[in-house]
């Protein structure tokens, strides 16, 4: 167990690594120097900074790639609070960046049993499945895939938009209220960390979210896979009158 004036040290230190790298004195994906130079510069012990390293791949600004060293993670550029309802598009656009999409697949399924209690109480035959390489500045950062009733919006009209928050508002007359949301980090994805251009030690984070109107009908359903060195998540927390 740590002692105070140890504790403190670490975080002295955390807060030292991280402002040498907001300065641009360690760049993204540059390897940091050794646990002996680290302690020696911020003198401390070399257990001190390696406690003040875990706390900062914890927090996703450093990685540690085994039998190679620790790098500097290349930081989130997207920022969004979890609670703001918004598509993809609205995300990146908030930015400052030009959304843009390539598509992967788009067809007719028939509803699994995840689907039909995703969208209970509805009784849905068949749903139209979109899966989409969502890009900010030409760069891939979220691969997407969508599910919505085919009959509120056919196959071959989704294929055409780019938001489908804004195909539902306009060709079925339907408003998104609010959605109920899962997120949950994940490691190396087989299929999808390729297509973001992700290493093999980089997380994705998965937002899964159930979309629905404001008298609580189920409507879209959505799985977005997130560049976690792109994106971060946050939550605003109030207390309860």
């Amino acid at each position: 167990m740590l002692s105070n004036m140890e504790n403190a040290s670490v975080l002295d230190v955390v807060h030292e690594i991280r402002d040498l790298i907001k300065r641009g004195f360690y760049q993204e994906r540059e390897k940091l120097p050794t646990l002996y130079e680290l302690a020696t510069r911020f003198g401390v012990t070399r257990g001190i900074v390696r406690d003040a390293i875990e706390i900062l791949e914890e927090e996703n600004v450093l990685v540690d790639r085994p039998g190679v060293g620790t790098f500097v993670n290349k930081q989130p550029i997207l920022s969004s609070g979890i609670e703001e309802l918004g598509s993809v598009t609205e995300m990146i656009e908030k930015s400052g960046k030009l959304p843009g999409v390539q598509y992967i697949s788009a067809e007719i399924v028939e509803p699994t049993e995840e689907d039909m209690n995703r969208f209970d109480p509805l009784s849905i035959r068949h749903l139209a499945q979109l899966e989409r390489l969502r890009t900010a500045d030409g760069e891939p950062v979220v691969y997407a895939i969508d599910k919505v009733d085919h009959h509120l919006l056919p196959l071959e009209l989704i294929h055409s938009q780019e938001s489908i928050f804004n195909a539902l508002k306009r060709y079925a007359k339907i408003e998104i209220d609010y959605a109920v949301a899962y997120i949950e980090p994940i490691g190396y994805h087989e299929r999808i960390s390729p297509m973001l251009n992700c290493q093999p030690d980089q997380a994705i984070l998965l937002l899964k979210q159930i979309h629905y109107t404001k008298d609580h009908t189920p409507v879209l359903y959505s799985a977005n896979y997130f560049r976690a060195d792109v994106f971060s998540f946050y939550v605003l927390r109030k207390r309860m009158s």
